[in-house]
């Protein structure tokens, strides 16, 4: 079986390491197009679209093509021959919203005789007769969806020829439907990206079972708890262990904010924190504690205590109280509220945790970040979350599951860093984000708001496109525990 692989500069390719592991070398690689690649690529798609398929008068070229994001990807043979290509980029125009688009898939054996992609045929270069590589046109699809999604792709689509849809089928893509291009009937398939539900699944799924029974009514599954009695507000957040040993500074301030956080989406104000830590020794315990200390100075939230354990593995739990007598619920949207997520933008991804951990809070003044924790108390939406490890996107989805409803997302509409792909952004641990239900706006100082979707009839959470298509992100409730 050959091996293809998507190669970049600086990457030892599958031909290296099959080299020194002394098995022959494959058929054919998958690789990203360079200037001349990109021109056999189009010498390719000019003989089988536009001289023997009839396609396009004269060229098939189109802005595509002179779209600088746009991606080439070709198959390439061990003497350096291109014999497939297929071009993938963003769909829109703008900036990339995570929809993108795959087209103009070639082989040499589709541009020389018109047959079955990954046939063998003959060679078109006119220098004798050559069997190509089988599995060329199946290897350039499957790395096309894989850099897609690498890309941080949420929807990947791509309109193929009548003759070639039980070969997309085959590959696993879905149809969406028939249409027409370049004269001719089409079909319109996409790849099922389940990335958003895949994280909901490992990080949420089993809590329902788990915690049947657990939450005082209508506060069911919420961030913090309300204290019978009173006006407190509980909340309590463990930090992964492995994240402790890793990188304890930051590990420390993130369990002042996770739980800050927290006591925010209920509309609580902060006043106390206690932390259990387990540490290997004084010096890992000492560092993890100078990140906490730094987190509550900055919130202005005291330490009143805790535990302290040395001589263990590392492990870090710390519980927030606050106060407010109007405790916001995350489960009090009803259908046709409008949803807004107000999120900070600033900041990056944080070192050694791209793509899932992006962090605003660290480099924020004192004053921001109070502000930002008092939007929800002084907005009083319906229905609040902050964002949690299940991403924006699962996030959504437990509280359209407390408020017993279903949701849209516009993703177009999602405020959003210019150095966060969509998919990356949807799914991330982000350092203030608030998704709320409701007419109310959040005045949360740095941290940018906008209305991005609504809460329906049903279950489920699904993404909403410009061109009004809808794919499905969440299929039913997050968590399994219900409305509140």
């Amino acid at each position: 079986m050959s091996t293809t692989v998507v190669q970049t500069a600086g990457v030892m390719r599958a031909a290296d390491v099959r080299a020194l592991l002394g098995e022959p070398p494959p058929a054919f690689l998958i690789e990203e197009a360079d200037a001349a690649a990109r021109q056999a690529y189009h010498r390719l798609r000019h003989a089988a679209f536009v001289e023997q398929q009839g396609l396009f008068d004269g060229s098939d070229l189109d802005e595509r093509d002179a779209d600088p994001r746009t991606e080439v990807l070709v198959a390439r043979t061990a003497d350096g021959a291109v014999i497939g290509g297929v071009r993938l980029g963003p769909a829109t125009a703008g900036p990339d919203i995570g929809w993108w688009q795959g087209g103009r898939l070639v082989t040499a054996a589709a541009s020389e005789d018109s047959r079955a992609i990954g046939h063998t045929s003959s060679d078109a270069s006119g220098g004798g007769r050559m069997r190509r590589p089988v599995g060329v046109g199946a290897a350039l699809v499957r790395a096309a969806s894989a850099r897609a999604e690498a890309a941080g792709a949420l929807r990947f689509d791509a309109t193929v020829q009548l003759s070639t849809h039980r070969f997309f089928q085959r590959l696993g893509w879905e149809t969406v439907r028939p249409v027409e291009a370049a004269g001719s009937p089409h079909v319109l398939m996409r790849w099922p990206i389940g990335r958003i539900a895949r994280l909901a699944e490992a990080t949420k799924s089993e809590l329902g079972p788990l915690l049947q029974g657990i939450g005082p009514a209508g506060f069911v599954g919420d961030d913090g708890a309300p204290v019978p009695g009173s006006d407190l507000i509980a909340a309590c957040d463990a930090i992964l262990p492995s994240m402790v040993e890793r990188d304890p500074e930051w590990a420390g301030w993130c369990s002042v904010l996770v739980n800050v956080n927290d006591l925010a989406a209920m509309g609580a104000v902060p006043i106390g924190l206690l932390d259990a830590l387990g540490a290997r020794d004084g010096t890992e315990a000492a560092r993890v504690l100078a990140g906490l200390k730094r987190a509550a100075k900055a919130y202005g939230v005291p330490i009143l205590g805790g535990h302290t354990q040395l001589g263990v593995p590392a492990a870090l739990s710390v519980t927030a109280l606050g106060r407010t007598t109007h405790p916001v619920a995350g489960g009090g949207g009803r259908p046709g509220q409008r949803l807004r997520l107000t999120a900070d933008l600033g900041g990056g991804w944080r070192p050694g945790y791209a793509g899932r951990q992006w962090d605003s809070t660290s480099r924020r003044r004192p004053e921001e970040l109070r502000t930002m924790v008092a939007a929800v108390g002084k907005a009083r939406p319906s229905a609040a979350k902050d964002v949690s490890m299940a991403g924006i996107a699962g996030t959504l989805g437990m509280l359209a599951e407390a408020s017993g409803c279903g949701a849209v997302l516009d993703v177009a509409d999602v405020p959003k860093p210019e150095a966060a792909s969509m998919g990356d952004w949807l799914t991330c641990f982000p350092g203030f984000a608030m998704l709320t239900a409701g007419p109310q706006e959040l005045d949360a100082g740095p941290a940018v708001g906008a209305v991005c979707g609504e809460l329906t009839a049903g279950q489920g959470v699904v993404l909403r496109w410009p061109d009004g298509d809808v794919t499905e992100a969440l299929s039913a409730g997050v968590t399994g525990m219900g409305a509140a």
